[in-house]
């Protein structure tokens, strides 16, 4: 039994490194291309000569940072293509016909591969959950440096946190390269929902203390004086607005620099860990979490994908194939895959939509090639 799992390991794991190389290639190539429009430019979008541009050894290693991201994504459509090679191979040269005689029966056989399968899906989780976002987070750092902020838009992002007595309301325009923020605002509004005040600055930092250090900010405040009633005339309520310049204000909260990072950055690429804690804040403030809870989901489901593509692979060592036939079997490997993959975004944008449960709208996809693969595996192994 060892010489057998040696030589499936050994197959499947060559087979889906080329495969893997195959398609990180090129993602590569069409990224870099995607980058070469921005080569000597600044971050104002001029052409310069400045040490500050843009230039192609930049381009190089934001590119090599998106890898990682890249590489999760295609971890479980390289496993279906480069298992479906390697069980469609031994099938034609009627090796695997060798090593059923040999005791090789497909329950053990599927053991063989869901065991291979669970080593990719550790992997995939590793690299989704902790190598992708730190290398994403590098890379738009990177791009940011040389060709401007960080930002989703005219209006930046907002968040919104509730604290002891008062609520408050935060725009951040954009983020810097140095991870500070840019065009900050914060409204605050006490329990009766009017608003007691409005501080900007133009810049913000995370301080250590669990605070923000605006600098310069400009703070104005709104006061009401009820009136009293007299004999001859009603009370009036008098308004008060007071505008005072701060060099340093600090505001203490609970939004750090990650869910400022969640509301900038794209949810997709954030860390299960990270997305879970943006959601109970999202939560716990009265915001709408769907979105994210959707991404938090496919981050869980994910990586059990690897499970379902090995499962669905195995099925093609016990087709008969004739002399030159195996080209369409990976041909259909590959559109299997591909349709995984737009399933899985397609999904999570209908359940977003339509409001579907976000566990269900993430599991759907997987859901659905586990009833195909089994379905497969009890007809094409099991009956014939």
């Amino acid at each position: 039994m060892k010489t057998i799992r040696r030589l499936i390991y050994g197959e499947v794991l060559a087979s889906i490194a080329f495969v893997t190389a195959g398609f990180l290639a090129l993602f590569f190539f069409f990224d870099l291309v995607d980058e070469l429009q921005y080569l000597g430019k600044n971050a104002a979008g001029a052409i310069s000569a400045d040490i500050n541009t843009y230039q192609i050894r930049h381009a190089l290693l934001y590119v090599a940072l998106l890898i990682p991201s890249h590489l999760y994504e295609l971890v479980p459509i390289s496993v279906l293509i480069g298992t479906i090679f390697v069980m469609a191979r031994l099938a034609q040269s009627s090796e695997y016909t060798i090593l059923r005689t040999s005791g090789l029966e497909p329950w053990r056989a599927l053991r063989l591969l869901l065991t291979l399968g669970a080593f990719f899906v550790v992997l995939c989780f590793a690299i989704g959950d902790y190598i992708a976002p730190a290398a994403d987070r590098s890379a738009q750092l990177l791009k940011a440096r040389y060709q401007g902020r960080i930002t989703i838009g005219q209006t930046g992002a907002w968040l919104k946190e509730k604290q002891a007595y008062n609520s408050y309301v935060v725009n951040v325009g954009a983020l810097t390269p140095d991870n500070e923020m840019e065009r900050v605002r914060v409204f605050e509004f006490n329990n009766k929902g009017l608003l007691v005040s409005i501080t900007q600055a133009p810049v913000a930092r995370f301080a250590s203390d669990d605070s923000w250090q605006l600098e310069n900010a400009s703070r104005t405040e709104f006061s009401v004086r009820q009136g009293q009633a007299s004999p001859t005339a009603a009370g009036r309520d008098s308004a008060k607005i007071t505008i005072n310049k701060v060099r340093q204000f600090r505001w203490p909260t609970d939004i750090s620099a990650e869910m400022v990072s969640v509301a900038v950055l794209k949810p997709e690429r954030m860390s299960t860990l990270d997305l879970f804690g943006y959601i109970r804040h999202l939560n716990a403030n009265g915001q709408t979490a769907q979105r994210y809870e959707i991404e938090f989901w496919k981050k869980v489901f994910y990586p059990l994908s690897c499970l379902v593509m090995v499962v669905l692979a195995l099925p093609f060592a016990y087709l008969h194939f004739r002399s030159g036939g195996i080209a369409g079997y990976v041909f259909g490997g590959v559109m299997i895959g591909i349709s995984f993959f737009l399933l899985n975004n397609v999904f999570g944008y209908i359940g977003n939509l339509q409001h579907w449960q976000p566990w269900l709208a993430a599991a759907a996809p997987g859901l659905l090639y586990t009833a195909i693969s089994l379905g497969a595996f009890g007809w094409l192994v099991l009956r014939r």
